[in-house]
Parts: C-alpha cells; sequence; structure tokens
C-alpha cells in the first residue's frame, strides 16, 4: 500500500491545463484584447486545486497518513477559495487514496456537507466561522501522520499556482500587457508573481482586485505592514481573509502590482454581465477582477500612465464559480438593488 501510495503521490497533477478564451465583449469594453484564463473549469471548480494539489502530493509523498481542511461555503462573497479549498483538498485526498477530513462551520449548507461526502471526505462541523473551524482543523493536524492544508498560506501552495502562468506562456509566448486576478488571502497573487518570475516575466504588471470589505491586501499596501480588518463585511465571501499573507506583501516590492478595490455593487454587476457576455456563472470573488474591465478601472490605469496605453492582451483569470447558482446571484443583486 505504502509503495503504491508513494507512486500515485508522485504520478501527474491533479489540475487540468484551462482553456485561454479571447472575450469579444470584454475586449470591445476594455478596447484591448482580453484573454480569459478559465479556473472555473477546473475539476474542483477553480484554481484551488492547483496549488492544493501539489500540496498534497508533496505531503503524502512524505509520508501523511491523513488531511484535514478548514473551509467555508457561503452562498455570498466573503472566503475567495475557503469553500474552494475543502472541495480541492477533498477532490485530491480522493485521488491520493489518503482519508480527508473537512471541518465547516455548523451553519454550512447540508448540499455543501453532502458534495464533500460524496469526495469521500469526512466532514465535522464546528464553530460558527471560519477561524473556529481552522482551529479545530488545527487541533486534528497534531495527530500523527495528519497534515492540515492551508487554503492559501504554503510555499508548495504558491509553487503550484505558479503552473498557471507557465500555461500562459505555453500558449502565448509573448507577455500579456496584464494579468487581473482576485485577492482573499494571497495564495493566488503570490502563486502567479512565482510563476512570472520563472518564465522570465517579472515586468507584467499585475492588477490585483479586491472588494470593499474584504480588502485585507489594499490595507496592508496602504499601511505598509499586515493588517487585520476587524470583520469581512462584504458580500465576497470568497475573498474574505481578515489578513493576507506576509508573501503577498513581499511581492509588491518584488513585481509591479497594482492594488484596487471595487465596491460589491460593482463586482455583482460584473457577474451578471460576464453570465450575459460569456454565459458563465462565477462567484463575486471573481466579479471583482471582472470588474477590472467593466468598470472602466483598466482605462483608468492606462490615462494615469501607470499602464501602457497600447497594451498586448489583457490576461483575467476566472478565479471560480463554486459558492454561487442563479438563485443566489438574483439574491444578490436584490440585496445591492440591482433587480
Amino acid at each position: 500500500m505504502e509503495g503504491s501510495l508513494a507512486a500515485r503521490a508522485k504520478g501527474e497533477h491533479f489540475h487540468t491545463v484551462t482553456p485561454l478564451l479571447e472575450s469579444w465583449a470584454l475586449s470591445q469594453v476594455a478596447g484591448t484584447t482580453v484573454l480569459l484564463k478559465c479556473e472555473n473549469v477546473q475539476p474542483t471548480g477553480s484554481f484551488k486545486i492547483r496549488g492544493i494539489g501539489h500540496f498534497c502530493q508533496e505531503v503524502a509523498r512524505k509520508g501523511c497518513r491523513h488531511l484535514v481542511c478548514a473551509s467555508a461555503f457561503f452562498p455570498s462573497f466573503r472566503t475567495h477559495g475557503r469553500g474552494n479549498a475543502g472541495m480541492a483538498a477533498a477532490y485530491s485526498a480522493r485521488k491520493l487514496g489518503i482519508p480527508v477530513t473537512i471541518v465547516l462551520p455548523e451553519g454550512t449548507s447540508l448540499q455543501v456537507v453532502r458534495r464533500l461526502q460524496g469526495q469521500g471526505a469526512e466532514v465535522q462541523l464546528t464553530g460558527k466561522v471560519w477561524d473556529e473551524a481552522n482551529l479545530r482543523a488545527q487541533e486534528l493536524a497534531k495527530r500523527d501522520g495528519w497534515e492540515n492544508v492551508s487554503p492559501f498560506n504554503h510555499p508548495l501552495i504558491w509553487e503550484g499556482h505558479a503552473s498557471l502562468v507557465q500555461e500562459l506562456k505555453a500558449e502565448l509566448g509573448t507577455p500579456p500587457g496584464a494579468v487581473v486576478l482576485s485577492v482573499g488571502g494571497g495564495g493566488l497573487l503570490a502563486g502567479v508573481s512565482a510563476g512570472l518570475a520563472e518564465v522570465g516575466w517579472q515586468h507584467v504588471p499585475i492588477i490585483a482586485m479586491e472588494t470593499q470589505g474584504a480588502h485585507c491586501f489594499n490595507a496592508a499596501v496602504q499601511a505598509g505592514r499586515l493588517v487585520t480588518l476587524p470583520d469581512i463585511t462584504s458580500v465576497a465571501r470568497s475573498l474574505g481573509a481578515k489578513t493576507v499573507v506576509a508573501r503577498a506583501l513581499e511581492c509588491t516590492k518584488e513585481f509591479e502590482i497594482f492594488s484596487e478595490v471595487v465596491e460589491d455593487a460593482e463586482a455583482v454587476s460584473a457577474v451578471q454581465r460576464f453570465l450575459d457576455d460569456e454565459r458563465m456563472l462565477v462567484e463575486p470573488a471573481c466579479g471583482a477582477s471582472l470588474a477590472a474591465i467593466y468598470s472602466g478601472l483598466l482605462q483608468r490605469l492606462q490615462a494615469e500612465g501607470c499602464l501602457r496605453p497600447s497594451l498586448a492582451p489583457v490576461v483575467v483569470i476566472v478565479c471560480g464559480g463554486n459558492s454561487i447558482d442563479s438563485r443566489q446571484l438574483q439574491a444578490l443583486r436584490a440585496q445591492l438593488g440591482q433587480s
């Protein structure tokens, strides 16, 4: 068993090479070519499988016998990838043949619990919020042979996410004019930065998007140090880390990163417009990135001289679409006075 497990741990990665699609509609809005890196079509519905899959394979190779991950699934906007992290951990564990425990807050829906159990995960409900569930996960991870899977704060996670840029290099050949991504805990930002360095694209600007009320990265950039938000008040729950990882702030010293914040209403409006334009329903966390195009922010950065007036194609990372359905989108729009 141990030998076969080691063989699986060393096998092919668990993520897929995702499509890079030109969007005519977004290109018209932006006045330049916009390419969509469609991470919403990953096997687990988000980019998270890149980093978490890589992490799980590595710890399995080193002898991990049980994975544990705190996750949070909410029908709105606060937790960039925490819910996606649970799905990625459960999927990876099933591929590896390792038991996994996903710890969720008590209010998690039965539908989510069943989805995770369908991947073979044991599910525990603990506490009212992710932070309390995470404390339980950390306790469980003290058991012999158990390993805690962080949603975003580990070098192996960032290393896995860097594969996204390697795919861009293979398909584009030449550097894009900018990469637009959403920031929650900062794992995707750290991973994309690492990937840009690996392929020699350090000069490519990154537009790092957050929603107001889940803007821990922007708060850190403004203060020049890590800042812990008192609470997450944005509807973009997938963006809901109170404190960004230290590595994300370090990246601002090494790469050209523009930290931008949009209102919830702009992110939700972007989700609806993207659904109409591209027939894809994505999370409000992803809507924050799309709002960089739909709100005119990209053109503003060009007008201010932050970006070149004539841009090479701009890549928008469509990070995921797990924690949303049509009913929830309409509820969010009504909450924000858009319907």
